[in-house]
């Protein structure tokens, strides 16, 4: 099985570039595709830039270009159900485009011309990410201080309904209206509904891990990209490490 692995930001993916055994690199669309053993797996790895339209181009890439047989995904995202905690994680069940509004033509939400309004991932895909995620949060690979100075108290995983949007959610309004459009909503980001639909159209397994980094009332102050560096950074490649060696 060869397996693409996709991030948002470069300060998430590093550590699993780092990690790939003599890989063999690539530059296409202006992103760097990193192809190689990952733990004894085949892999190719892609920091894919934010958004739905770089993410959903980099997934066909990875689909068209290496003919890869499962796509993951990982990040950050913000809460917007108040369950959520900073350094929780979310497994993507299903997505949502928040900013999808084709009416009249359309309900909101709807994919024009799919006929619904969220695609799902793969279950099997799920329950194992859950697994590795709770194995390597078990492993307190995070040091206490690390915590503290994010504020994470026991963190938990959970699988549950992800929203993506072109735009970055900050304020408890824009969390509101959302959370009351989508219900079942738990946490914002901005590419896993696209990488949903691309993966989907191809019938391509997928699965999303997403790291909490803020709060559903947004009122911690955290620094974003230190964050990223010192704790999304390492769930990436514990969660992904516990995922390909995991029987």
């Amino acid at each position: 099985m060869r397996i693409g692995i996709m991030s948002a930001m470069n300060e998430e993916i590093q550590s699993l570039i780092d990690s790939v055994e003599s890989p063999k690199v690539k530059t296409l669309g202006n992103r760097k595709y990193y192809h190689g053993k990952l733990w004894n797996h085949e892999t190719v790895l892609v920091f894919s830039r934010w958004g739905k339209v770089a993410s959903a181009s980099t997934a066909a890439t990875l689909i068209l270009k290496y003919n890869v047989d499962l796509i993951l995904f990982t990040g950050v995202a913000g809460a917007i159900d108040k369950s959520l905690n900073i350094g929780d994680i979310v497994v993507g069940d299903h997505f949502y485009q928040h900013d999808m509004d084709a009416r009249p033509f359309f309900e909101k939400f709807e994919i024009p011309l799919i006929g619904s309004s969220f695609f799902s991932s793969n279950k099997e895909v799920n329950i194992k990410l859950k697994a590795a995620a709770e194995s390597f949060l078990a492993s307190n690979e995070i040091s206490n201080e690390i915590k503290t100075k994010f504020d994470i108290k026991a963190p938990k995983v959970i699988i549950g309904t992800i929203a993506s949007g072109d735009k970055f959610v900050s304020s408890t309004a824009e969390s509101n209206a959302i959370k009351t459009a989508l219900p079942k909503v738990m946490c914002v980001e901005m590419e896993g509904a696209a990488v949903a639909q691309v993966c989907s159209e191809y019938e391509i397994p997928y699965g999303i891990i997403r790291t909490i980094s803020d709060s559903a009332n947004h009122t911690a102050d955290i620094d974003f990209l230190l964050f990223t560096k010192e704790i999304a950074n390492k769930y990436s490649i514990g969660i992904i490490k516990n995922f390909l060696t995991l029987k």
